[in-house]
Order: C-alpha cells, then sequence, then structure tokens
C-alpha cells in the first residue's frame, strides 16, 4: 500500500509540476490574494476526481472514442487563446502587486475561471484520467488505491503550495515589472499550451 501511494505521489507531483495552464492561473490569482485557497482546492479536487475516475476506467474509454479528444482540444485552445489575450492586454495597464492596486473578482467569476482553465485543457485529461488512470488501473485491485491517493495528495500538496507561497511573496514583489512578468507568463503559456492542443489537429486537417 505503501509502495503504491509513493508511485502515485511520485508520478502525479511530476506530471502536475510541469508549468501549464493551471499552474500559471493559479500563480497570477496567489500574487492578487484574489482567493488563492479556493482556487488552490479546487484545482485539486477535480485533478482528484479525474485521477479516481480513470483509475477505475474512464481512461480506457476516452481513449475508444478519439472525437471527444479532438472536439476538447479545440474547445480548450479557444478559450486558453481568449484567456491569454486577457493576460496580453493588462500587461498595457499600470497595475501593481500593491495590496491597495489589485484589482480584485469575486469568488463566483474566480470560480468559473479556474473550472474552465482545469476542465477545458484536454492536457488535464491525458494527464489524470488516462495516463495515471492508465498506470493506476495496472496495479491489483488492493494496492490501487493507494496508488490514486498518493497521486491526489500531490495534487493538493503542489496546488496549495503554489497559492500559499505566491500570496506569501506578493508584499515583497510589489512592483510593475513583477506584474508585468507574471502577465507576460500567463499569455506565453495559455498559447504555448493552445499551440501544442492545435498544431496536431491542424496537422491532421491539411494531411487528409
Amino acid at each position: 500500500m505503501f509502495l503504491s501511494y509513493a508511485t502515485g505521489f511520485g508520478l502525479g507531483g511530476g506530471l502536475i509540476i510541469a508549468i501549464g495552464a493551471q499552474n500559471a492561473f493559479v500563480l497570477g490569482q496567489g500574487l492578487r490574494r484574489n482567493h488563492p485557497m479556493m482556487v488552490a482546492f479546487v484545482c485539486a479536487l477535480c485533478d482528484a476526481v479525474l485521477i479516481a475516475a480513470g483509475v477505475a476506467g474512464l481512461g480506457t474509454l476516452i481513449a475508444a472514442y478519439p472525437l471527444l479528444t479532438k472536439i476538447a482540444a479545440w474547445g480548450g485552445a479557444a478559450f486558453l487563446i481568449w484567456y491569454g489575450f486577457g493576460a496580453l492586454r493588462r500587461l498595457f495597464d499600470t497595475e501593481t502587486l500593491a495590496e491597495e492596486h489589485i484589482s480584485k473578482t469575486g469568488w463566483k467569476a474566480v470560480l468559473s475561471t479556474t473550472l474552465a482553465v482545469t476542465l477545458l485543457n484536454p492536457h488535464v485529461y491525458l494527464d489524470t484520467v488516462v495516463m495515471l488512470g492508465g498506470i493506476g488501473g495496472q496495479y491489483p485491485a488492493d494496492e490501487r488505491l493507494g496508488f490514486a491517493l498518493g497521486a491526489m495528495s500531490a495534487s493538493f500538496v503542489w496546488f496549495f503550495a503554489i497559492a500559499l507561497g505566491a500570496s506569501w511573496l506578493a508584499p515583497y514583489v510589489a512592483r510593475p515589472i513583477t506584474w508585468k512578468i507574471v502577465d507576460a507568463l500567463t499569455c506565453a503559456v495559455m498559447w504555448l499550451v493552445a499551440y501544442s492542443l492545435l498544431a496536431p489537429e491542424i496537422a491532421a486537417l491539411i494531411g487528409g
């Protein structure tokens, strides 16, 4: 049980730590101190649900229907491109990280954006449902729970670490240039992820 838990924690952490749309979004909300704990919890909870579904066999089902992956790729890329434009526009604002200058968003808007960043990105499904689910599904039935709990734990630890760390650092990096860098990084990550989603689809269309 412990070995399967440790394996799940290591693999889950390795996949989650890679810079992506989720991490960039959580970092930004943490620096803004804009409901960072809620954002971290929602991201980790979504991962936990998807990991559980993958270990239970959903990954095999998704792999059997390539059309679902294509629809998710185009829809997710469209959202990420739109969100990236928002970050690009903020580059030309005078926003700083100082508490009195940070424009905060209501929790409902933040929640909906968090869910969109998480669930409209097909990479999330590939990492949690297909990859982790496929690996966890190979374990004996009595060890799958340990593997799944390990991967879920890695998700909770990582997202809360980003949110808490960014919130703690905000007062120390309260300079306009810092926020410009954060927005530039967010825009670049969102667009790079969108490109990675669309490139294979466009190549398939041209080749077909």
